[in-house]
């Protein structure tokens, strides 16, 4: 018995010694294993994403989703996005792809150019909404705005365009109103409220003006009649876009019991070296493209209520005209179009089909 039990405990003594031992080799074996190779990523490249009604977005990468594809837009700095698939012409975009972007003969395995068409559209696509400040672009719906800092973060205000009867299906109208340079001082334009409805909390506001939208409607209602001192004005068609051959200046308003007054003043002395009271001269800058001009006002304004004004000529000037107030403790503009940060670009792993 006693050698009986003697060898049942050698024997568990041996199998408690020989256990870890046998489950560090098994785990050395497991960890001594080639690891399988990850999936290539396909490289990012432009190509049309052609939809059903003839327009299309230019995309680095598309893929189905269900009932929808997902792309990540070359036009939109790389945010994904997505669309109905029975809104694309699958057939449509995989024969242009096929087209514009085969490799090289003898060339395997490089990825292939970037179509000079693509590059050149996707250009033109962003001029018509430049950046004007980190993550903050210009919109392609509005006309005019203004740059504005609030609370440390840029922003993007839309002004409206005041005076006469407008045209509020059009962004820009012009309303001509001709003036005696040399006549005293009267009033030109009367808006309604003692303040604008846009409020900007910095004294040098960079304003930004949409310029030659020929295609727009033209601007409707009868003619307008100004008291000019025996001179008259009128509001023929004109296009939605500013001219880039007018000037521009910011003309502080008159404000008077529920009104603001615009006054004449006198056009031929501006630019001159004496310095018209209540009117700023700015300097104008069109934006590559030619789709946006760029308004600085040549010296600080003061805290008050304004008017972006344009001249046409000597003579003429707009009186539709888009007002706004400087003032820094303001509330927030609720129109106002801030920072989108561009999302991070996830490339995701496909298994083989």
């Amino acid at each position: 018995m006693r050698t009986k039990f003697a060898a049942e405990a050698i024997f568990t003594l041996t199998a408690a010694l020989l256990l870890p031992a046998a489950a560090a080799t098994a785990a050395a074996q497991q960890q001594q294993r080639p690891l399988v190779p990850p999936a290539p990523v396909t490289t990012p490249h432009r190509t049309r994403l052609i939809l059903k009604d003839g327009s299309y977005q230019i995309v680095m990468s598309y893929r189905i989703v269900g009932n929808v594809v997902r792309y990540v837009s070359a036009e939109r700095g790389g945010a994904e996005e997505e669309v109905p698939t029975e809104l694309v012409d699958l057939d449509a975009t995989r024969k242009w792809e096929a087209r514009h972007t085969a490799a090289p003969e003898g060339e395997p395995g490089q990825a292939p150019p970037i179509d000079p068409e693509l590059l050149k559209e996707e250009a033109d696509r962003a001029a018509l909404t430049p950046e004007v400040a980190t993550d903050l672009r210009l919109p392609e719906e509005d006309s005019v705005l203004a740059l504005d800092t609030f609370r440390g973060t840029p922003e993007l205000v839309p002004l409206a365009q005041s005076g006469g009867e407008l045209n509020r299906n059009t962004a820009h109208n012009i309303l001509r109103a001709t003036i005696n340079p040399l006549a005293s001082s009267h009033q030109l334009i009367q808006l309604k409220g003692e303040k604008a409805a846009i409020q900007l909390h910095v004294n040098s506001p960079v304003l930004y003006l949409r310029v030659g939208d020929f295609n727009a409607p033209p601007t409707g209602g009868p003619p307008l009649v100004v008291d000019t001192h025996g001179a008259t004005g009128q509001a023929p068609s004109a296009p939605a876009g500013g001219s880039p051959d007018s000037r521009y200046v910011i003309v502080r308003t008159d404000v008077r019991t529920g009104a603001r007054v615009v006054a004449s003043f006198k056009i031929n002395m501006l630019g001159g070296v004496r310095r018209q009271e209540d009117v700023v001269e700015t300097t104008t800058e069109l934006l590559p493209g030619g789709h946006w001009m760029k308004i600085s006002p040549k010296q600080p304004l003061d805290f008050g209520e304004f008017a972006l004004m344009e001249i046409i000529s000597e003579k003429e000037v707009n009186l539709g005209v888009w007002d706004f107030g400087v003032h820094p403790v303001a509330p927030e503009n609720p129109d106002a179009l801030k920072p989108q940060p561009k999302r991070p670009l996830n490339l995701e792993r496909r298994r083989p089909s």
